[in-house]
């Protein structure tokens, strides 16, 4: 596997109170969860990277904000009518 380096100031690790390790761990689990987030990358991917399995990879979304879930403003438009309408 071919790595990219990213270079960030050591004042940023004083200010989030983290060490080199975790990080860069969490800077990981930001950008794949992002990527995920936006449709980017799978979730199968994002594990493989992660070295984690799915149900790991959800809870770290879900830990850092992200949606697990994602559905598309149509589906939720419909998914609405069920509410507002007294069932169907």
């Amino acid at each position: 596997m071919n790595n990219i380096e990213v270079s960030f100031p050591e004042e940023l690790l004083v200010a989030l109170k983290l060490d080199k390790e975790s990080f860069k761990r969490q800077v990981l689990i930001w950008t794949l969860g992002k990527l995920y987030e936006q449709g980017r990358i799978s979730s199968g991917l994002a594990t493989s990277i992660l070295g984690c399995d799915r149900w790991e990879f959800y809870r770290l979304l879900s830990e850092n904000s992200f949606y697990v879930i994602d559905y598309p403003e149509d589906e939720l438009a419909e998914e609405g009518k069920f509410d507002e309408g007294g069932g169907k």
